[in-house]
């Protein structure tokens, strides 16, 4: 193979997955990056950027290379991609949402993964425009603001971490940027996506219009595109589209004209798909209007009527109105709705119905309208706002705004007037006219012509536009409205002259009546004519707003001759009384053939917007002060009256016209103070909103037209008298307007002042110097009065206003002279006055130039700093005092930058600026730090100026260096208050890293507070090694206060980088790197340094430490374990032992493993180094290697714990909670075992397992006493709450428990709570009231056990084989207790759901070792059969079922599983013959029920069961079953028949396995017992069952024929039948037997029969018919006893007491009792022998069923009744007791000769650990 080279490609993507099939392959995914190291023969290798350890090789063909650069860090070198730096961020980004994404897709978050995946897409698409390189600048740039606003967006609701960005879209460096900037643009960008995200989420609560990009912009626009337009006209058309508020009732806007051919299409054919226009100009005023309609007038041009016929020569050309389209556009203008380019909208069209019909008046009405049938006729539009001056829109929209779309401008001025925007429009409307019909007949049909025309009458070509979109026109022609005597047009159209030739231009209107007819039309003529002149006499232009102009008559050429109207009024004058009346008069002077009409009216409607004209008198007459001097003052003075528009307009020759004044009348000062309050004037209007966009245009002037070189002596003059004025106390009203004006009249004396010096070479210094002096000192002088009123108003406007000079003032003023200025202005000013303007000033003070100056800023300082302290030590205006403080910090800290770049180019004068800086800093340090920090400790968590106190903290932090730290710690005067310095502070880091103020998506904030905490804590730290560590001088509590903020700031969650995303994790590395490492050796340095004060902090310091070792960092952990041997060997040589330390290390380690830390690691390394460490001390070898075994026995179980605790099924975390308090009750930990108690209890009632809560509780209770002793170990809520003493909390446990017993219908445990109980309140605390309350829950469990259904429930063993599960699991098996009704399936399925990669054994066999030891998980499990122990005091009684099932089911530790198999020669027509089967018993740890619903199998024994023991087995089931059946019937009458009938017919017809004649067949053949003799005594018992059948269906079926219905009697008929059969047979065979029967004592009750199965001796041979002497019952013991007895065993069942039992005995094992009282309410006649060994007298119930010694016989097989064999019928008594049945049965098995098939029981209970305990001994027992 070709050898491994070193390759140029260093950087490459897997575009296809390669899974490892070699040892050597590096496993790679699609997408995932690597470092490209090595190639050969297509192969790379490398690593990738992942996981950087693990290095392999990888195919070439899967790796896409891209380009990178190499790094070198440290040794090694590392690629780095070279694309632009948002592309790495995008694909980061990207990367970081997909494994979200997934996540979000899997928990079923459908709207934000469908949220995540379109911006996804939308970042892959604008990826792929940033990689192309094709865009232009200004396109990438809003690209990329775009581009990271949407990560940004995303990163916040997927709860990614913020990232700070500056203007140009940059992640800020915190290496290059201050905290101060860091914490302001976390907030601006905290701020910003909020705002976002509640637009996002209520687009209805938006502000009108105004989008994230619009909000700040002052311009709005609508863009309008007309897809198409479908009317039936028939001939040309004119669409008028414009903007409509029905409020005013006028058109805001100027018309979109479209031409529309007859053909349906645009007449000029290259607008086709093209007709656009941008509605611009809209104000924040116009979008906040009511209601704002889109209107469409259309006007036909054509023939007067649509309907005449063309028979005629008719008139064409005129313009006809045929209807209107208007459209409410209010929620799009306003964002209440998403405007769409896409998005088309239809408009109908509303069609003129008749002559009268004036458009707008249609428009009026249409707004209110509703739906109308337009019958598809109308509009097709798409509308979008966009935000905006027109070059910004065109800019950020080419694909819709081009230099071909149209733009309709606003009628008016827009809000913001822009400097460039030059206009001279005159917007005419003809409003109205009435016009008498004359000679006609009818009214006449009028068009009005409109013209411009010049002095001599020449039209102006070309100045008239009807609306954009359309050609100017020199002439235009109105709407024709058919026969009206009163017209009203309102049409709008502008008038553009060139500016020269406005004052020698006039409008003039020409009226004529149009006909229909051409003939006819040709012939009329001009009939009237009116005009306006555009400027007046004056020389303002035409005033705004409605005209009533004078209609002339007379010969038409005459009313077309200039020179015979101009003279003439042109607008009526009501004064004129011969205007008033007659119809028409001729006009003195005027030319023959002009007269006036008064019958005839004319309105029209003017609107200027002009930036060359006025229409203001005053300001007209400023501008021309020279042709009337003697005005001058009166202009002056008027000017401020003139609207800000006018003089905005005029702004340049208002200001040349003002300093001209000045300038000419240089030797006077009367026209001084006019003109300086002009000035001022004019400035504050150009402040204005309005006008906020001709600062610009007034700095250029300065700058580039202001010549005035002797201005600024007469402004600071007039400024400076201004001031000391009102320093005098005297009234100045202008002074705070001049305050205002400040910036602007500095920079024009400023600039007037150069000019000056550029002119005389730098002449009259010391004057200007002088001025400047004089009005600084005058400024200080009225800052020093402490007058009201106007005073303090100019005090508060020097104090906003001033700060705006200083940028001016620093070039031609000492620095240090200004920072003297300064600090009088602000030092002189009363301390308690103005305290929020002061701190403002002063803050805009510290942003100026002037404050980069050192000598400055030195001064400033001086007075700023104490105004600080006292006002933040008194919480005294907050907010200004941090930004204050926030700014002089960032000043502080670029200056610093500043200085050291300046050190790396000249030495020398960057240590001198730095020195400077540095002695800035340690002032603020001393001054405001501690001031600072106490204030932080003060505030409240939830008050948001915390957040900005400690920004200002952390500045001043990241600005200390270690002289800092050096000087300030030595500034203390004494050590005490040194002390309480460092201890505040130690208790301030720790609260806010324990409770962070910042969000936590701030990690940049975060891990920046985090670095100069870490420099701080470790230059504290040595400040104590130094001053606090000596015998005389230690501080026990200051350095337990470092210890704790040591693992605090180490166990930060900001810290743990195990948690983060890989990328996240590798930027904060190769950023910060691992703090934690650094901080770890802080404190094992520190805790070695101690010496022998170290047994100071034990135990306090172990929990801490522990803290620290069990952070996830290997070397960390490496490093400070042995912290913990350090520990031992302290106390170890202190006191011989270490146990305070293992008792606190025990307690911690339960706490933090619960916790989350922790894991296999640790456990290891903690084993391993503390082993070593021990085995080097011989001391403490033993000792040390016990505990190290103990705590590692409790870390794997811990650890067990935590990995199942938060998983959905609960199973497994009961398990791992019985292993620890089993450990902690075994290391005698009380307090952490009832903890556990408690948690198992939980779990258990959160699953509805009330019995096993109840066994839970109950083993707590067991260890108290009934005693009024206090309780010794804490008890969780609510029990621990008001229960002192151990009697009441017992008693509150048991009735708890009572509680849930009931809940789990486990009625005989509750029942022997409620008998201890009765016997507290009975015999010992008496109180009666309780008593009976206990007795009546008692009774009622009494009837509960009869009367409510209890169905069993079912067993199961599972088995866990594999190596692939947990410990506590692993090839284990369980037997697990079901819930009523639970399937088998149903309990799979649940079983299987923590582990779905596990596979279900179908066999039930043991799996053999290829299984056990196999990776996998193999789950195993099928229906066990509870064992039923034996239980002496039920057997030959008649008990009720309910009774009897209760303890089959229940208090089990044996189960029995039986699986049959085929042995032998196979008999197909008996297959009982060779049935054999294997019987497994399981036994568990502790009966079931108990803590648990599942308990492990301690023990399996498996015999072999033959076929003729399993007939037996199978009869005698058979014989228990009808034997139950019988008894529930004669118990309850009611019962349904059909179970007992075909379990009776089943028997008796036995249609498809045959009965026992199958089992005849196969046994009782003479072969058989030839063959196996030792079956000899099974064949009889085997018979007998048999025959005891015969009397138990005879009496099954006496039953079924009393209860038989007439349907079924022949059913039971036939089944007689066969039972007579079947009786004779077997009576003939094997005898008679006849059954007895018990009557119940109650009277009533009907009679049972008695027989009780001996499952113990299925395989006994023979039986005795001996009956043996009856044993004597044992007498009651006295009460005094029995309460020596209770006290003895409730001493012996406490461990916690004197400690007289073996410390790993469980906590709940106590003594099994030797009968079994506790577990039955059963007769005191079958108690156990008394005490004394003497045998009891026997009981009359016993005497008297005493059989006699000749001929009586019992069956062996346990069947209580006569035995009438075929050779010999002995006689037996009528009845007998279970004294003599149980006597029999002892004495058979006994004859058996001991064949039992399973070995005696064993009682291992007291070798378990915590088994269910039963209730001790009850002394309240009933009689039977």
């Amino acid at each position: 193979m070709a050898p491994w080279l070193p390759t140029k490609e260093k950087y490459g993507v897997a575009v296809w997955n390669f899974p490892r099939t070699k040892e050597h392959h590096l496993p790679l995914q699609i997408g995932e990056m690597v470092h490209i190291l090595q190639a050969s023969e297509g192969w790379y290798c490398g690593y990738s950027l992942r996981n950087r350890a693990a290095r392999g090789i990888f195919p070439a063909s899967l790796i896409r290379l891209k380009g990178a650069v190499g790094e070198h860090r440290g040794a090694g070198e590392s690629a780095v991609p070279a694309e632009m730096p948002t592309v790495q961020e995008i694909t980061t980004t990207l990367r970081e949402w997909a494994t979200i994404w997934k996540q979000l897709y899997v928990a079923g978050q459908t709207e934000r993964y469908g949220q995540v995946k379109r911006m996804m897409q939308e970042l892959m698409e604008q990826r792929l425009q940033l990689l192309s390189g094709t865009l232009p600048k200004d396109q990438l740039l809003r690209l990329r603001k775009e581009v990271t606003g949407k990560m940004d967006y995303g990163n916040k609701i997927l709860a990614l971490d913020l990232v700070v960005r500056d203007e140009d879209e940059n992640i800020l460096d915190p290496d290059r940027t201050s905290v101060i900037s860091l914490f302001q643009a976390h907030k601006r960008a905290a701020q910003t996506l909020t705002q976002r995200i509640q637009e996002e989420t209520s687009p209805q609560q938006r502000a009108p219009g105004h989008g994230s990009h619009g909000a700040a912009s002052p311009s709005h626009n609508l863009y309008l595109c007309v897809r198409n337009f479908v009317c039936h006209i028939g001939e040309e058309a004119q669409l008028f589209m414009a903007l409509y508020d029905p409020g005013e009732q006028r058109i805001i806007s100027e018309n979109y004209v479209i031409r529309w051919a007859s053909t349906g299409v645009p007449q000029d054919i290259e607008l086709l798909n093209n007709l656009k226009v941008v509605f611009t100009d809209l104000g924040s005023a116009d979008l906040k209007r009511e209601r704002l309609f889109l209107v469409c007038q259309i006007i036909r041009v054509g023939r007067m009527d649509l309907r005449d016929s063309h028979s005629r020569k008719l008139s064409t050309g005129l313009r006809r109105p045929f209807g209107i389209s208007v459209m409410d556009i209010t929620d799009i203008t306003k964002g209440m709705c998403d405007s769409d380019e896409d998005k088309q909208h239809f408009i109908p069209v509303h069609l003129v119905a008749a002559d009268g019909d004036f458009l707008h008046n249609m428009i009026r009405k249409a707004v209110e309208g509703k739906d109308i049938n337009h019958k598809g006729q109308g509009l097709w539009v798409s509308l979008k706002m966009l935000w905006g001056d027109l070059s910004q829109v065109r800019k950020d929209h080419p694909h819709l705004v081009d230099r071909s779309t149209a733009v309709a401008r606003k009628l008016g001025y827009p809000e913001v007037i822009m400097p460039g925007d030059v206009r001279n429009d005159i917007y005419l409307t003809l409003v109205q006219g009435e016009f008498d019909k004359g000679n006609k007949k009818t009214q006449k049909n009028v068009e009005v012509t409109v013209c411009v025309c010049d002095e001599a009458g020449n039209v102006v070509q070309n100045v008239i536009h009807a609306g954009a979109g359309d050609s100017p026109t020199s002439h235009y022609r109105s709407v024709v409205y058919y026969q009206q005597r009163h017209q009203r047009w309102m049409e709008t159209l502008k008038i553009a002259v060139p500016i020269e030739d406005v004052h020698r231009t006039h409008l003039r209107f020409t009226f004529r009546h149009r006909s229909s007819s051409d003939s006819k039309d040709r012939s009329e003529r001009i009939f009237s004519m009116a005009f306006v002149r555009l400027m007046r006499p004056d020389g303002t232009t035409l005033r705004d707003g409605e005209h009533d102009l004078v209609l002339y008559k007379g010969d038409s050429k005459k009313l077309e001759d200039a020179s015979a109207y101009l003279s003439l009024p042109s607008e009526r004058n009501l004064s004129e009384s011969r205007l008033l009346s007659g119809s028409s008069f001729r006009v003195s002077g005027a030319p023959s053939g002009l007269a006036v009409s008064t019958r005839d009216s004319f309105q029209i409607s003017t609107l200027v917007c002009s930036t060359k004209l006025t229409q203001n008198v005053n300001l007209l007459g400023l501008l021309k002060w020279r042709s009337k001097p003697s005005l001058l003052r009166g202009n002056l003075q008027k000017l401020m009256n003139v609207d800000g528009g006018e003089v905005i307009k005029f702004l340049q020759d208002t200001l040349d016209a003002l300093f001209s004044i000045m300038m000419e009348h240089s030797e006077t000062d009367v026209y001084d103070t006019l003109v300086f309050d002009a000035l001022v004037f004019i400035v504050t209007l150009v402040a204005d909103r309005k006008f906020q966009h001709f600062n610009t245009v007034l700095e250029a002037y300065i700058r580039q037209h202001f010549s005035a070189t002797l201005a600024y002596k007469k402004l600071l003059l007039v400024l400076t008298q201004y001031v000391e004025q009102a320093g005098r106390g005297d009234s100045c009203e202008p002074l705070p307007r001049t305050f205002k004006a400040l910036e602007y009249i500095f920079k024009f004396i400023v600039r007037s002042r150069h000019l000056f010096v550029q002119l005389y070479e730098g002449k009259e210094v010391a004057e200007f110097q002088r001025s400047l002096q004089r009005f600084f000192l005058a400024l200080n002088q009225l800052m020093e009065s402490p007058l009201e009123g106007p005073t303090l108003l100019s005090q508060g406007a020097a104090l906003k206003y001033l700060p705006s000079i200083l940028e001016d003032v620093c070039g031609i003023f000492d620095s240090s002279a200004l920072g003297a200025v300064l600090r009088d202005f602000v030092g002189n000013l009363l301390p308690q006055r103005l305290l929020k303007q002061k701190l403002q000033s002063l803050t805009h003070i510290s942003s100026s130039r002037a404050f980069q100056s050192h000598e400055c800023r030195e001064l400033v300082l001086q007075t700023a700093l104490p105004i600080l302290q006292e006002l933040i030590q008194a919480g005294e205006e907050e907010e200004s005092c941090i930004e204050l403080l926030s700014s002089i910090l960032e000043v502080l800290y670029q200056a610093q930058k500043r200085a050291e770049k300046l050190r790396a180019r000249h030495k020398d004068r960057g240590d001198v600026e730095l020195a400077q800086v540095k002695k800035h800093t340690q002032v603020i340090l001393e001054r405001l730090l501690p001031t600072v920090n106490r204030r932080v400790i003060v505030l409240d968590r939830e008050n948001p100026l915390r957040s900005h106190y400690v920004a200002c903290m952390a500045a001043i932090l990241s600005q200390m260096d270690k002289d800092h730290y050096s000087t300030y710690i030595q500034a203390f005067p004494s050590r005490p208050e040194l002390m309480d310095f460092l201890m505040e502070t130690f208790i301030l880091f720790k609260d806010l890293i324990g409770k962070t103020v910042y969000p936590s998506d701030w990690v940049v904030m975060n891990m920046v507070q985090n670095r100069e905490f870490l420099r701080a804590i470790n230059h504290f730290a040595t400040t104590l090694t130094e001053m606090f560590l000596s015998n005389s001088n230690f501080e026990l509590q200051l350095w337990n206060n470092y210890f704790h903020l040591a693992v605090a700031f180490l166990t930060q969650d900001s810290l743990q980088l195990e948690n983060f995303s890989p990328a996240k994790r590798n930027s904060i590395l190769a950023k910060y790197g691992d703090m934690r490492a650094t901080i770890g050796a802080s404190i094992r340095d520190m805790w070695y340094s101690l010496g022998q004060r170290k047994i100071e902090f034990i135990p306090g310091m172990v929990g801490p430490i522990l803290e620290m070792t069990l952070v996830p960092e290997l070397e960390l952990r490496k490093s400070t374990i042995p912290i913990f041997f350090d520990m031992m060997l302290c106390e170890h040589r202190l006191t011989g032992t270490f146990s305070r330390f293992e008792d606190e290390i025990l307690r911690r380690l339960d706490s933090e493993v619960e916790g989350g830390r922790g894991d296999e690691q640790y456990m290891q390394l903690f084993k391993s180094i503390l082993l070593s460490c021990c085995q080097s001390h011989p001391e403490l070898a033993k000792p040390g290697e016990d505990f190290v075994r103990l705590v590692s026995e409790l870390l794997e179980r811990l650890l067990d714990y935590r990995a199942v605790m938060n998983d959905e099924n609960k199973t497994y975390s009961m398990s791992c909670t019985v292993n620890l308090l089993n450990f902690y009750k075994e290391i005698d930990r009380q307090a952490m075992y009832i903890r556990y108690l408690y948690k198992l209890k939980d779990l258990h009632i959160s699953y509805e397992n009330y019995t096993e809560g109840a066994y839970t509780l109950l083993l707590h209770a067991r260890l108290l006493a009934w005693s009024e002793e206090s309780n010794a170990a804490p008890v969780p809520a609510p029990h621990g709450l008001h229960l002192h003493t151990q009697r009441q909390l017992k008693e509150a446990l048991y009735n708890q428990i009572i509680e849930y017993f009931d809940q789990g219908k486990m009625w005989e445990e509750a029942i022997h709570i409620c008998k201890e109980l009765a016997e507290q309140y009975e015999s010992h605390v008496f109180d009666y009231e309780m008593l009976s309350d206990i007795l009546q829950r008692e009774a009622k469990f009494y009837e509960k056990i009869l009367k409510v259904l209890r169905p069993s429930p079912d067993y199961f063993a599972v088995g866990y084989y594999g190596q692939g599960f947990p410990t506590f699991l692993r090839n284990k098996v369980f037997i697990y207790r079901g819930k009523e009704y639970e399937r088998r399936e149903d309990f799979e399925m649940q079983l299987l759901s923590p582990f779905p990669n596990a596979e279900k054994l179908k066999s039930t066999s043991p799996p053999g070792q290829d299984i056990t030891d196999s990776p996998g998980q193999y789950i195993q499990c099928f229906t066990v059969q509870p064992a039923e122990e034996g239980r002496v005091r039920l057997k030959g009684r008649s008990v009720p079922e309910q009774i009897t099932n209760f303890y089959k089911a229940n208090h089990v530790q044996r189960f029995s599983y039986s699986r049959p198999f085929k042995r032998g020669p196979k008999d197909p027509d008996n297959e009982f013959a060779n049935m054999w089967i294997e019987r497994t018993t399981f036994r568990t740890a502790y009966p079931l029920p108990g803590i648990l619903r599942w308990f492990v199998v301690t023990s399996t024994e498996t015999i072999i069961i033959s076929p003729l023991e399993n007939a037996v087995e199978t009869m005698m089931k058979t014989n228990e079953k009808i034997m139950s059946e019988i008894n529930r019937h004669q118990n309850d009458p009611s019962l349904p028949i059909n179970p007992l009938s075909m379990l009776l017919n089943g028997i008796v017809d036995p249609a498809v396995m045959g009965g026992f004649a199958k089992y005849e067949k196969a046994f009782f053949q003479e072969p058989y017992i030839q063959e196996h003799p030792e079956d000899a005594g099974n064949i009889e018992k085997l018979k007998d069952l048999i025959a005891w059948q015969i009397p138990l269906l005879a009496e099954g079926i006496r039953i079924h024929g009393q209860k038989v219905t007439e349907d079924l009697r022949p059913f039971h008929e036939r089944m007689e039948q066969c039972f007579e059969q079947l009786r004779a047979k077997v009576e003939s065979q094997y005898g008679v037997r006849e059954m007895m029967f018990f009557e119940d004592r109650r009277s009533g009750r009907p009679r049972s029969i008695a027989w009780v199965p001996d499952w113990d001796r299925l395989s006994h041979a023979g039986a005795s018919t001996e009956t043996p002497q009856t044993p004597k019952p044992a007498p009651r013991p006295s009460e005094s006893e029995d309460h020596r007895n209770e006290r003895r065993e409730n001493r012996a069942s406490s461990i916690f007491g004197p400690r007289r039992q073996d410390l790993r005995q469980s906590i709940s094992e106590l003594p099994e009792p030797k009968d079994e009282k506790w577990r039955l309410s059963c007769s005191v006649s079958e108690s156990s022998p008394s005490t004394d060994g003497k045998q009891p007298p026997p009981s009359r119930a016993a005497a008297g069923a005493q059989p006699s010694a000749a001929g009586s016989s019992l069956s062996p097989t346990g069947f209580g009744g006569r035995v009438r064999s075929a050779s010999k019928l002995p006689p037996l008594p009528r009845k007998f007791s279970l004294a003599v049945y149980e006597t029999f049965l002892e004495q058979s098995d006994a004859a058996a000769g001991g064949k039992a098939s399973t070995s005696p029981m064993v009682d291992g209970n007291r070798s378990l650990k915590s088994p269910p305990l039963p209730p001790p001994k009850s002394k309240r027992l009933s009689q039977l």
